[in-house]
């Protein structure tokens, strides 16, 4: 490691830890968002609420693409961390980083789980929908048309003298 940094190598390590930090931070509320998100889309599925449902997949959906925009920017913002020493030159100021990382993972396999859980209750629910619609009785299965009953009856003629 270079034991002297020029003014503009530090002011620029300087900035790539913060902006990196800021982006971790980002997507860290973004994943929040998004677990709660899911976790009102569980309810709605047990509510069998279906406008609900269809609102919090589509605010889901929002939240997906916004977080992939976030990690495409931060990958690279990644490596530009690591290679520009930014975090050996400050150790304090990578800790929360690290934690603001390990959040991140923490938050990630929560979204999985609850992700999960709301696929296989939308499973069920589905095969309970599928079941209902084959046990439904339809009235009218067994008549050509509605008014088959009335044409049993011969046709007559009727005079009319005016």
């Amino acid at each position: 490691m270079e034991s002297h940094l020029t003014k503009e190598e530090l002011d620029e390590r300087i900035a790539i830890l913060k902006k990196f930090r800021q982006l971790l931070e980002q997507q860290r509320t973004k994943f929040q968002e998004y677990l709660s998100v899911l976790e009102a889309q569980e309810s709605r599925i047990e509510d069998d609420d279906a406008e609900a449902l269809l609102a919090h997949s589509e605010l889901e959906a929002q939240i997906v693409q916004g977080i992939g925009s976030l990690q495409k920017v931060i990958v690279p913002m990644q490596e530009l961390y690591s290679k520009s020493g930014a975090a050996s030159y400050n150790p304090a100021e990578a800790v929360p980083i690290s934690c603001i990382q390990r959040d991140l993972e923490r938050l990630q396999s929560q979204v999985l789980v609850q992700n999960e859980r709301n696929r296989i209750l939308l499973k069920v629910r589905m095969v309970q929908l599928k079941k209902q619609i084959t046990e439904f009785k339809n009235p009218y299965r067994s008549l050509n048309s509605v008014y088959a009953q009335k044409a049993a009856s011969s046709g007559s003629r009727i005079q009319l003298d005016i």
